[in-house]
């Protein structure tokens, strides 16, 4: 895996502080958001650069690790390892009484056989170690996670189907199992980890399986009742309103709602709220009207 320098894709010295590192991510952010460059591949890939490198550095353990170790951060440990394990053998094996003891070239060949290099990528002891994971994010409409989906996306130059399921979450993380960077020394390939964004391109809110809307009933049919029709989210049902109505009141229609994650057939409910509008620009029959029922009360 070629080196990538997350300060140079964020605009930020080495030497940079949290702050500076958080306030270039989100001027380049916005800069490069896909909303802001449709169908511009190249605005695409560097605003997932972006994302990578401030997932990074952000974090101040994993910065650390790609401060000393640079593209083989995320193996830090075991380089680590290997290092106090050759620090080992060397004062173990440093010329001992019957001259047994390995010479500067041999601990090259032993750390070379740990991490691959000139002499030990292919050698049999060569330590096998995972790929790197991927980060993508992926945004989504509403109604377009109200059904499980399958969606082919382009990491890299590599197609990946995707099946969504339906009533996945905002900010919901999926992994993908092989689909990161290669392995070091035959090792297994890392995973893609991609984050859901679900933006709410409706009028109903969301509460995870649960949805809610306001509809307004105008004076008349909130005192003396009637049917009205009523927006779900996949259609429209017919509603009996009481007389006397009050304001606020909320009634709640049964499997109504968005579908639970990863059980389609289970649906949450649709809360709707009753908002009752005091009629307007009267005219003076009904002022008169108006002025008669309040006598009556």
């Amino acid at each position: 895996m070629d080196f990538v320098d997350y300060y140079k894709i964020l605009g930020v010295s080495k030497g940079a502080s949290d702050k500076e590192i958080k306030k270039a991510y989100r001027k380049l952010a916005r800069k490069y958001h896909p909303d802001l460059n449709p169908d511009n591949k190249e605005a695409e890939k560097k605003f997932k650069e972006i994302n990578e490198a401030h997932e990074v550095l952000s974090n101040p353990e994993n910065r650390e690790k790609y401060d000393k170790y640079g593209k083989d951060w995320m193996h830090g440990e075991e380089f680590e390892k290997a290092r106090q394990q050759q620090s080992y053998q060397r004062q173990q094996y440093s010329g001992g009484a019957g001259g047994q003891g390995f010479s500067g070239s041999d601990f090259s060949d032993f750390f070379e056989s740990m991490f691959g290099g000139a002499g030990g990528s292919s050698g049999r002891g060569a330590a096998q170690f995972k790929g790197q994971d991927l980060s993508a994010s992926l945004e989504l409409n509403l109604t377009e996670i109200y059904e499980t989906h399958k969606k082919v996306l382009t990491l890299n130059g590599q197609k990946i189907r995707l099946t969504i399921p339906a009533g996945i979450e905002n900010g919901q993380i999926i992994r993908i199992k092989g689909k990161g960077d290669e392995g070091m020394n035959g090792g297994p390939n890392g995973d893609l980890l991609i984050k859901f964004s679900i933006i709410n391109n409706t009028k109903f809110k969301r509460d995870k399986e649960n949805l809610y809307s306001t509809v307004h009933l105008d004076l008349y049919t909130a005192l003396l009742g009637g049917e009205i029709t009523v927006d779900t989210f996949d259609g429209k049902v017919k509603l009996k309103i009481a007389a006397e109505t009050a304001n606020d009141t909320k009634v709640k229609l049964k499997g109504k709602g968005f579908p639970v994650y990863k059980k389609e057939r289970d649906f949450g409910d649709l809360i709707i709220t009753y908002q009752i509008d005091i009629p307007t620009n009267l005219s003076a029959k009904e002022k008169e009207l108006f002025k008669e029922l309040q006598k009556l009360r």
